[in-house]
């Protein structure tokens, strides 16, 4: 994942009964994870993988299409060396530096929880609405200074959305 996850600095608190390895960089695409999908994920013989792309992906302007055919490429690719491997992948959250391509996201989101449903081994885990308002309104109060990256109570949000698929059993 991208920035959002590699600044989850107390991943490994939160979740302490399991072995966690943090490996997001900032500003990470799809494409960059199957590029170093290697050294990564795959060499750390994970016997789960959260994913976390496509925030950076559309608001640098790719497609929903282009980021989607990324992220089924890196699924394919743990799957060539982990068959059967339980992987998670997370919605792109909403953020208020990018509310403005809200309708963008969350055709993504869309599109990526109805490939993941088709899928054996494959969880859709949506950040997305947890993070809203009722009506529908980002809850700016998630969010540091520079209105893309979660503070504590986003993070906290976060951990209950992904806590269902956290434990071993999937």
């Amino acid at each position: 994942g991208s920035s959002s996850i590699r600044m989850w600095k107390n991943m490994r608190e939160v979740f302490p009964e399991f072995q966690i390895i943090n490996t997001g960089f900032g500003g990470s695409h799809a494409s960059d994870l199957y590029y170093f999908l290697e050294d990564l994920v795959l060499d750390y013989h994970p016997i789960k993988t959260f994913i976390y792309e496509g925030d950076n992906d559309l608001a640098s302007g790719k497609s929903v299409r282009k980021t989607l055919k990324d992220l089924v490429a890196v699924v394919a690719g743990i799957r060539f060396r982990y068959p059967g491997m339980p992987i998670v992948c997370i919605a792109a959250k909403p953020s208020i530096s990018r509310w403005k391509l809200r309708a963008k996201y969350q055709r993504f989101n869309h599109k990526l929880a109805l490939w993941v449903k088709k899928q054996q081994d494959l969880e859709f885990a949506d950040v997305w609405q947890p993070m809203l308002l009722e009506g529908g309104q980002l809850n700016e109060s998630l969010f540091i200074e520079d209105g893309l990256h979660m503070n504590s109570e986003g993070y906290r949000i976060w951990q209950t959305a992904l806590a269902p698929y956290v434990s071993l059993k999937f």
